[in-house]
């Protein structure tokens, strides 16, 4: 397996109990409730054993099915996809989850006009990569400085996602923007990549375990998550260090097929509880703690849960 970064002390973000009225401030939707009618049915109309429904990015899918379900005793109903479609199909009323959890917490500002969220988690873009294929093993055999030589030979394939999709997609064309800069290669992003490699968020990695591509752009987690061999990147283009914000990572940006603008930056998941369900608070508490997440790959820096926006007071943060 590729190099990891060594762990990071975190802290472990809780929820307040919440009053059996006690508003969350939801945006469009009523106030959360854990009362109960005294029959088995929350004031919701939730029963007891009702799943909590979680629409989260693709790259959670994992964390979420297994190290969420293990962490918790409440009934999941997990769906993934990528988070940008995952943050229209809630602004549009087409999914209405309990819980929804996203790669990207602009998303929530300017796709989905949430009132608050809260950050739990960060991730770095890595090269991952198949060594049993013929492209994967010259990418294995590549000194790590110069990981972009078989792609450029055109000896390895990389797959990509589709940036008007998910923040992975977008995320791995402000990493070649950076690194064009970072090793003085101009248009290395444009010679790397082709427009028949562009997969879905949760089938890229079978494209690669099948040999389809050699190698593709994917979150650490997943490499991390499926134990495949992969290339870290400097810090200066794989837009996991906050230092980097302003003066870099701020510098390169993408046009949405929807007209939005979204820049670069440091990579942020971040939730936030969308419909009433008795149970939401509770499984949100057991989403934003950090052990399960680390163990399959994410990044949880100093500081983390940080909230944004409107947070009900109900939900507080502990060191």
């Amino acid at each position: 397996m590729g190099t990891q970064r060594s762990g990071r002390r975190s802290r472990r973000w809780v929820l307040g109990s919440l009053a059996t009225t006690a508003s969350l401030g939801l945006s469009g939707c009523s106030s959360l409730s854990s009362a109960s009618r005294g029959d088995g049915v929350g004031a919701d109309g939730t029963a007891a054993g009702d799943p909590v429904s979680i629409l989260a990015a693709g790259s959670l899918q994992r964390a979420f099915s297994n190290g969420l379900r293990e962490a918790t005793s409440v009934p999941l109903q997990i769906e993934a996809r990528g988070s940008v479609a995952v943050a229209r199909l809630v602004a549009n009323g087409h999914r209405e989850p309990a819980i929804t959890a996203l790669a990207d917490v602009g998303l929530f500002d300017s796709i989905m006009d949430a009132a608050w969220s809260v950050v739990f988690a960060s991730n770095a873009v890595v090269l991952t990569y198949n060594p049993e294929t013929a492209g994967g093993s010259r990418i294995a055999a590549t000194d790590p400085d110069r990981w972009f030589e078989p792609l450029l030979r055109g000896t390895a394939s990389v797959g990509r996602t589709d940036p008007d999709l998910d923040p992975l997609g977008y995320r791995t064309l402000f990493l070649l923007d950076l690194a064009a800069r970072y090793y003085d290669f101009a248009e290395l992003g444009e010679r790397l990549l082709s427009p028949e490699q562009v997969y879905p968020e949760t089938s890229l990695l079978a494209r690669l375990e099948t040999g389809d591509v050699d190698a593709a752009f994917t979150y650490r987690n997943m490499a991390v998550e499926h134990g495949y061999e992969f290339v870290e990147f400097p810090s200066e283009i794989d837009l996991s260090e906050p230092a980097y914000d302003e003066d870099w990572y701020s510098t390169v940006s993408y046009d949405l097929a929807d007209g939005q603008t979204v820049e670069g930056g440091p990579i942020a998941y971040g939730a936030t509880i969308v419909t009433e369900h008795r149970r939401a608070a509770d499984v949100f508490r057991e989403l934003t703690a950090d052990p399960y997440l680390e163990a399959h790959g994410f990044v949880v820096p100093d500081g983390y849960p940080t909230n944004r926006g409107s947070v009900p007071d109900a939900i507080s943060e502990s060191a």
